[in-house]
């Protein structure tokens, strides 16, 4: 996250990053894959809190 691009695992410590990742493929998509996953838990939230 820290330089926005698919480092390598000896790259900058893991409190800078998102993954792993099983393929670079994969990891090039990492803030759009955490962006669907919050939007997901977001919607998923509401849905709760109207069943209450």
């Amino acid at each position: 996250m820290k330089h926005r691009q698919v480092e390598p695992k000896s790259g900058c410590r893991a409190a800078d990053r998102l993954g792993p990742y099983p393929d670079q493929q994969t990891a090039a998509r990492a803030l759009e894959i955490a962006e669907e996953r919050n939007e997901a838990a977001d919607e998923a939230d509401r849905r709760w809190k109207e069943e209450d």
